[in-house]
């Protein structure tokens, strides 16, 4: 087994749990941030209303359980690849400490 390719996945691992947990949290937003009733305007007294309103309403919204498990997912995978760094990193310094 070769120490730069354990490294190397350990790392790949660690960006695909963050691209991961990145989508699940855009997903976990999408769902919760839905517009229900009617608007009001909260800007009063000059202040700039920042509201974004969503005008099409056919828009299929992710769900919300599976996008919370895919941002558990997402952290296993971290530890998980965490562990593999670790592992990678502790060989290494093993194999240094032979060879000096």
């Amino acid at each position: 087994m070769e120490i730069s390719s354990a490294m190397n996945s350990g790392l790949q691992g660690l960006q695909n749990a963050r691209a991961t947990a990145d989508q699940a949290a855009a997903d976990i937003v999408a769902s919760t941030t839905t517009n229900t009733g009617p608007q009001d305007n909260p800007a009063k007294n000059g202040e700039v209303n920042t509201e974004v309103n969503n005008v099409n309403s056919n828009v299929e919204l992710p769900d919300l359980n599976q996008a919370i498990v895919n941002l558990k997912v997402a952290e296993f995978q971290a530890k998980a690849s965490t562990e593999v760094i670790k592992s990678a990193d502790d060989s290494l310094g093993t194999l240094i400490d032979v060879t000096a």
